[in-house]
């Protein structure tokens, strides 16, 4: 492999993971259409879309354990959340992980395409600020969004956590801060099956993996720290300026 190739694969893993730390995601929303489109303007042999989801799914594996650990001590990890919608997002991924080796390289980004925009969408809705002590939501409801997020999630390859946000914000109203840790356990769970998916399906380039994985655990801790420093408020602008952004330009490409 180009040494300038294993650069950039580590600048991108490097990008990607420090927000996915600080924003409390996998990481696949920002580095999914970096590692589309960055390689081929330098050159370089663009991946396939399935090659991505593989690489995506292997990554936000190791990304999100590390912002999970660095989370731990904070105290706004949420047990019953992470239960309940864990299980529902492990059995969503896991089938949309397997059944995307039948779509075509088309089908996949529009996929993601569709999950950014309403993603993007739901963070721009204004929510209401909720005490850190008030944790009260519809158990059943948030099964099914974890469910249907974790089907999307797993023919992408992400771990889910840039729909899991915003659903749990805004539709389960869960505070900022649970919300980010808690979507990151979240998001684990969902990349194990995603990662099992991906790899008995033949999606997975390994040595490009393993680069961004190593760049991801490098700067996830680190986003994570400063996330625990910063206004709720700017974060959640920070995510929605990104998800839409990433959504508008996948759109562009798509159409």
């Amino acid at each position: 492999m180009d040494f300038y190739y294993v650069v950039l694969l580590f600048i991108i893993g490097l990008v990607g993971s420090f927000l996915s730390g600080m924003l409390g995601i996998g990481g696949a929303i920002v580095k999914y259409p970096m590692l589309l489109m960055i390689p081929p303007l330098f050159g370089f042999q663009a991946l396939t879309a399935h090659e991505v989801s593989g690489i995506s799914a292997l990554d936000v594996l190791f990304v999100s354990i590390a912002g999970v650990l660095s989370f731990r001590k904070a105290g706004y990890l949420n047990k019953s959340l992470i239960t309940v919608m864990g299980v529902s997002v492990l059995i969503g991924t896991l089938i949309g992980s397997i059944e995307s080796k039948h779509l075509t390289e088309a089908q996949v980004n529009i996929v993601y395409g569709i999950l950014a925009l309403l993603a993007a969408t739901m963070m721009f809705i204004p929510k209401k600020q909720i005490d850190l002590d008030t944790v009260t939501y519809n158990k059943p409801f948030a099964a099914v969004i974890a469910f249907f997020i974790g089907i999307g999630s797993g023919i992408v390859g992400a771990g889910g956590g840039f729909l899991l946000i915003p659903s749990m914000l805004l539709l389960l109203r869960i505070p900022t801060r649970i919300t980010i840790a808690s979507s990151l356990a979240i998001t684990f769970i969902s990349s194990l099956a995603g990662s099992f998916g991906k790899i008995i399906t033949g999606q997975v380039e390994y040595l490009p993996a393993i680069i961004v994985i190593i760049a991801g655990m490098i700067a996830a801790p680190l986003g994570a720290k400063i996330s625990q420093k910063m206004n709720t408020k700017t974060l959640q602008g920070i995510l929605a300026i990104l998800i839409l952004g990433t959504a508008v330009k996948i759109w562009i490409d798509i159409l």
